[in-house]
């Protein structure tokens, strides 16, 4: 399961918070897979990525909530949180800058807080996708929830292109890691 993080509705479509919502909309249009359906309080879509078959969902809660939605996905189809990548924007790196994690704390991202909760543990891959920070500390919420700037939007597209890449390969990594647990007996 992939779910990238953002907010529903079009005032916040290419804030910086929605930065998971763009990755995992580039991600579905490269891969064929149609995000419409609806259900689990998310919009998602299924197909096959690097021989892996997936879910791409984006919560339709905000993205303080995106646990509820994580949480009722991840019981439908009775997977374990270490077969979700969530996608989501990180102010703690640099604009551009892509970095996976595995389990670990929050880093006071509140959709990922949301989903720790939920899901009662923090074993899931993460996609974190740099945003920058603003000079002062107090500004924060507004900066993530402002869009970027026109004269951001061939940086924003790099960006976001090299997020699906980043996915692409943590996936494909995934698929070769369960294939050889298989081989072994592991699973």
């Amino acid at each position: 399961m992939i779910i990238g993080l953002g907010n529903p509705g079009p005032r916040y479509e290419l804030t910086r918070h929605n930065v998971g919502f763009l990755v995992a909309d580039s991600l579905a249009k490269k891969q064929r897979i149609a995000l419409t359906q609806s259900k689990y309080r998310s919009l998602y879509g299924e197909g096959e990525i690097e021989g892996c078959k997936v879910m791409i969902a984006k919560p339709m809660t905000y993205m303080n909530n995106s646990g509820q939605a994580a949480k009722l996905i991840l019981s439908a189809l009775k997977i374990h949180p270490k077969q979700v990548l969530v996608i989501h924007d990180d102010i703690d790196l640099p604009l551009g800058k892509i970095k996976i994690k595995t389990k670990g704390g929050d880093a006071g991202q509140l959709g990922v807080r949301s989903i720790t909760e939920k899901f009662g543990n923090d074993e899931f891959y993460r996609i974190r996708v740099g945003v920058g920070r603003p000079d002062n500390p107090a500004d924060i919420v507004d900066y993530v929830l402002t869009s970027f700037p026109e004269s951001d939007a061939q940086l924003l597209n790099d960006i976001v292109e090299k997020a699906v890449l980043r996915v692409e390969e943590t996936l494909a990594e995934i698929n070769k890691r369960n294939h050889k647990a298989e081989e072994d007996g592991e699973c």
